[in-house]
């Protein structure tokens, strides 16, 4: 028995599974002991959970000899984040209040994965509150990115990011509210989808209450993953309706396989360079050179700002910000840990205070912005653009006061505009002369996701894939 299963796609994976070539409890060993060579060095999973997910490797397995019809990612090993309820396990958040917040039910994505035959063998690191573009915490510690050390692994996906470069786990689950897929998915090296707000069912039994508006317009489930077509895999597993979310629309099925975007090639707007917004010559390059590729894949490549932009990005910071009234600023004042109490006091000072009219307003021209580039977007049916304007950050650089902060913000904005107006948004890397990967971004219309995965795959295809690597080892 090969004993570098884990090295393999999630593709490759489940259709060995389903080929009876090879068992899902070797897979399932073999990314275990994958796990227990790599983990103590980057600490991304934070709970392993090896005998039952031996156990139901072995229930894979069973199916596989009843010719029972498969999912798409049966017997596949795959890890999920501690802010989601998975029955019988803590939904900690990352929060050490938290810790015996024990689940009763699997949350929609959970049961999703588990419908689609994946194998969960581990639960992945957050900050505390999933509320920073770092991940480090008083409950669980700091990961570390497996690329560098001295960089964040992004956040607050940062666990998910750093397992699945490190080849701990085929596929990761994320969520994405201001960046929480897409950076981490950019900082290490990997892909990051974060689909169109209502694609994925969310809902944790274990909140006490639903969120604020803005923050549930714009927060999304999605997938982490070494190449782009086991996002597409994992986004078919993870789409599937669960009443609970008032917000899912059942919107056509993703089909598994190969491309098939009927609109693609398409007519792309690129902004390398986002006006007012300092850029990495790095990232400019990146942007530049995948727009090189889309165009010899058959893309009408043009170079173009979407509208509004810089209102789009000032919004995310208003509304979300301004919605922490609501109960969240007393949570993390009494149980966050000293560093998110140090970020989001910086990101209280800089977003601008709104009123209930200003509140209100602020909603409304969500919908206005949202209409323009629905507009755009039927002109141009992708967007290509950074990230992030900024190389991976420093760990800890939200620490370092207001000014730093607001650095960091307006860096995110590509983010941010997307996010707010609850747009699907790829994270693609790509190759950079520093030898550690940079990366792009594309964004499509709601509901665009077939695009953006036909396109990625397109710029996957002449930029490679980077992972899985073995980490650099640091003392931390």
């Amino acid at each position: 028995m090969s004993q570098a299963w884990w090295r393999l796609s999630a593709t490759e994976m489940a259709g060995l599974v389903a080929r009876r070539d090879v068992s899902s409890k070797d897979l399932v060993a073999s990314s275990l002991a994958r796990l227990e060579e790599v983990n103590p060095h980057l600490n991304a999973v934070v709970d392993v959970l090896a005998q039952s997910a031996l156990e139901a490797a072995a229930a894979a397995d069973a199916a596989v000899g009843r010719r029972e019809a498969l999912g798409p990612l049966h017997g596949v090993p795959v890890t999920v984040k501690v802010n989601v309820d998975m029955a019988g396990y803590a939904t900690s958040n990352g929060v050490v209040a938290y810790k015996d917040l024990i689940a009763r039910e699997d949350s929609p994505v959970v049961a999703n994965l588990r419908k689609a035959g994946a194998v969960i063998i581990g639960r992945t690191n957050a900050p505390a509150f999933s509320y920073r573009w770092f991940t480090d915490n008083d409950l669980y510690g700091r990961t570390l990115n497996p690329w560098d050390a001295g960089l964040t692994p992004g956040g607050s996906s940062g666990g998910a990011s750093a397992a699945v470069a490190a080849g701990i786990g085929a596929i990761a689950h994320g969520n994405d509210l201001g960046g929480s897929i897409r950076y981490p998915a950019y900082a290490c090296g990997v892909a990051g989808l974060r689909p169109t707000t209502g694609r994925v069912p969310a809902y944790n039994p274990t909140q006490s209450r639903d969120r604020t508006l803005a923050v549930q317009l714009a927060s999304v489930q999605g997938p982490l993953a070494r190449t782009v077509g086991d996002l597409r895999l994992a986004l078919a597993a993870m789409e599937g309706g669960d009443a609970r979310d008032a917000w899912w629309m059942p919107v056509a099925p993703t089909q598994p396989g190969a491309a098939n975007a009927a609109a693609f090639p398409a007519r792309v707007a690129v902004c390398a360079q986002l006006p007012g917004i300092p850029t990495d010559s790095a990232v400019i390059e990146a942007v530049q050179q995948a727009a090189r590729w889309l165009e010899e894949a058959g893309c009408v490549v043009e170079e173009v700002v979407p509208p509004r932009f810089d209102e789009a990005c000032d919004l995310w910071l208003k509304l979300v910000t301004n919605e922490s009234l609501a109960g969240l600023d007393k949570i993390i004042e009494a149980c966050g840990d000293q560093a998110l109490r140090t970020a989001f006091g910086s990101q209280r000072r800089i977003a601008p205070p709104l009123d209930m009219v200003g509140y209100m307003n602020g909603l409304a021209q969500r919908t206005s912005l949202l209409r323009e580039w629905q507009a755009f977007f039927a002109r141009y049916p992708l967007l290509l653009m950074p990230v992030s304007c900024q190389d991976p950050f420093a760990i800890d650089a939200d620490q370092q006061g207001d000014d730093a902060m607001r650095r960091i913000l307006q860096a995110q904005g590509p983010l941010l505009a997307t996010a707010v107006l609850g747009l699907p948004g790829l994270s693609v890397p790509t190759p950079s002369r520093s030898g550690m990967p940079s990366g792009v971004q594309l964004v499509a219309g709601r509901y665009g996701e077939a695009l953006c995965l036909a396109a990625g795959e397109a710029i996957e295809a002449r930029a490679g894939v980077f992972t899985p690597i073995d980490p650099v080892i640091a003392t931390r």
